[in-house]
């Protein structure tokens, strides 16, 4: 697999189409921190590690609204491995004018657009999610 976090993110675009509750992907540790960003950003309920130490799985599971409409109506690859995409603190795009959220990867680990202005960090923005 040439780009893992492009397939995470179209296993949950998946999951949501087919209006699953839950969704596993291969683990790591990116992965893991991905999974965190979109709890703590209210897109996803909750996830969990399923398995041993080397292989184990993430089951994230999604949340949907009393309607059965999904938290997440985008969510989308910025950074690719054929062409990456780095940014300033100060060149940090809002995602729909401070609604959405951008998955940065700074050199203080991963953090969401909003808070890497803050701590005045830049990096190379991941994903966008809105």
């Amino acid at each position: 697999m040439t780009d893992p976090i492009a397939d995470m993110l179209t296993r949950i675009r998946n999951a949501i189409a087919a209006n699953h509750t839950r969704v596993d992907i291969p683990g790591s540790k990116l992965k893991l921190e991905l999974a965190r960003i979109l709890k703590e950003e209210g897109y996803i309920n909750n996830f969990v590690t399923k398995g041993e130490d080397v292989k184990y799985v993430i089951r994230i599971f999604l949340r949907y609204d009393a309607k059965g409409t999904s938290s997440i109506s985008h969510l989308s690859r910025v950074s690719r491995p054929g062409r990456r995409v780095y940014v300033a603190a100060s060149g940090i795009p809002k995602v729909l004018g401070g609604y959405g959220v951008n998955i940065i990867s700074t050199s203080k680990g991963l953090m969401s657009g909003k808070r890497a202005r803050r701590e005045n960090t830049g990096g190379e923005i991941l994903a966008q999610v809105y």
